[in-house]
């Protein structure tokens, strides 16, 4: 390992930032990568091991299933027991369930393989950034986390590309074979050049019932929500969701009585917490309906393949990887209220141009300005966000807080993708049919949800956590920046 302290944050340009960086991007990219790239290999796993059309959806649900229910509970593990440890522990799950999935002979086999995935995805996803924001410099740590999410979001972007060309030259099986190299880097990065950290105050026996309690609610709430717009619902799913509701609402309480929770109460507050993660809950919805339909609706009215359909959409990645960090820098110095005020509302200027996109427009005309404007209110908005809520809590509850907004965003994007639907009149239609006017509707209403992330950040958030020459704050200082403290 790298000869600087575990309490001794580092710049991003030196050589252990960049280590650090690296490593946290390998981890959570390939749980990104392995969110989308196996989307084109299900016709492939079906001629091979067979299986019914519920199967094959479990394939890709199973993965979602765990990492979202887990999301909030990984992050606290890093806070509690090392944040180093807790995301090694997650590369090894993912490398030991990848195996798994490339060498099951079953469908059975094949989904809980993929369950495993998301038990160690998070771990990694909430890992990643509780990483970031303890071992990088103040000053840096804006750039740091856009540089993070421009980096993996082009391997999410790139997985139905990367996922094609394996199932075409080699064999679905490498689609999941394809992380162990990937992992094993990142594995290695981690053991040798990350220090570990953890939060000094957390202290007593772990909490069981509050970790039984969000993570049945979570995982209630995500089944329901992934089952009912495809199936209805059956009285499975009813459960689930009463299951769901029931461990979400029994949640705070657990808390309120817990000497040490999985979830201190006292983050909520933080106006700025609040208020970040409100945000994250409209945009996050918006950004998940808006890409669900306009691929629906570039397929089923303008006949693309689903090939062209990625392509479409490919260049939102490009612009965040070309300035994610640059926002987040520009938000290290400003303070994050602008950006992520004026983000939301550029990204629903680009939803409302999404609603052009009729039978007989043209890519150029029409698709190609609509997502580059909603790739632009992205890039303005991501980085500021996830640097908010990380600021609002300070170093020692990076992970919990991690955890919270990435669980948070996996929710948001499943509710508007069973709800928003329905509302825009679309639940009716057949399977391949034309979406018709309640394309439109939909688009519109995910412009609303913009909107109202943009009138959140304006009123929640408090434009104080900026770039000053004032010293580093201790590890166990409230927040990352001294005048962050006036804002709590």
């Amino acid at each position: 390992m790298s000869a600087h302290r575990a309490d001794e944050p580092v710049p991003l340009r030196s050589a252990p930032g960049r280590w650090i960086i690296l490593a946290t991007m390998l981890g959570s990219g390939v749980a990104f990568l392995d969110g989308s790239v196996v989307n084109v290999a299900l016709p492939a796993i079906s001629r091979d091991i067979g299986g019914t059309f519920a199967l094959l959806q479990w394939v890709l649900d199973a993965y979602l299933l765990t990492l979202s229910s887990l999301l909030l509970l990984g992050g606290a593990l890093g806070d509690r027991y090392g944040r180093r440890r807790v995301f090694s522990v997650g590369l090894v799950l993912f490398t030991l369930a990848s195996l798994g999935c490339g060498l099951a002979s079953g469908g059975a086999e094949l989904i809980t393989a993929r369950l495993v995935q998301g038990i160690g995805g998070a771990l990694l996803v909430p890992g990643s950034l509780a990483l970031i924001n303890a071992s990088i410099s103040q000053d840096d740590r804006g750039k740091a986390v856009g540089t993070w999410a421009g980096l993996t979001g082009i391997a999410a972007a790139i997985g139905p590309f990367v996922g094609g060309w394996l199932v075409d030259t080699a064999s679905w099986r490498w689609v999941f074979l394809i992380n162990l190299p990937i992992a094993a880097i990142a594995l290695l990065v981690t053991r040798r050049h990350v220090p570990e950290t953890r939060d000094p105050d957390i202290s007593g026996p772990p909490d069981l019932a509050g970790a039984a309690a969000v993570t049945l609610g979570l995982a209630g709430a995500v089944y329901a929500l992934i089952e009912a717009p495809a199936h209805g619902w059956n009285p499975i799913t009813v459960l689930a969701a009463l299951v769901g509701t029931a461990g979400l609402l029994a949640f705070p309480f657990i808390e309120a009585r817990q000497s040490a929770p999985l979830l201190p109460l006292s983050l909520f507050r933080s106006r700025q917490f609040v208020g970040a993660n409100l945000t994250t809950f409209t945009v996050y919805g918006a950004l998940s309906s808006a890409l669900f339909l306009l691929s629906l609706q570039l397929q089923q009215t303008l006949d693309y393949s689903a090939t062209a359909a990625g392509l479409a959409t490919l260049p939102i990645t490009l612009v965040m990887l070309l300035l994610s960090s640059r926002m987040g820098a520009l938000a290290q110095r400003i303070g994050p209220r602008w950006p992520m005020t004026i983000g939301p509302l550029v990204c629903a200027c680009g939803l409302v141009l999404m609603t052009r996109v009729t039978p007989g427009t043209s890519y150029p005309a029409t698709v190609l300005p609509a997502v580059l404007i909603f790739g632009l209110g992205l890039s303005v908005t991501v980085a500021p966000l996830t640097s908010a809520v990380l600021a609002s809590v300070g170093r020692e509850h990076g992970g919990v807080a991690s955890g919270v907004n990435n669980a948070i965003s996996r929710v948001a994007g499943l509710l508007a993708v069973a709800v928003l639907p329905p509302l825009a009149g679309l639940s009716g239609l057949a399977a391949g049919q034309p979406l018709g006017q309640g394309y439109g509707t939909a688009m519109f209403i995910s412009a609303g949800l913009c909107v109202a992330g943009a009138v959140t950040a304006a009123v929640g958030i408090e434009n104080t956590c900026r770039v000053s020459p004032l010293p580093l704050p201790a590890v166990n200082h409230a927040c990352q920046d001294p005048c962050t403290r006036n804002a709590r």
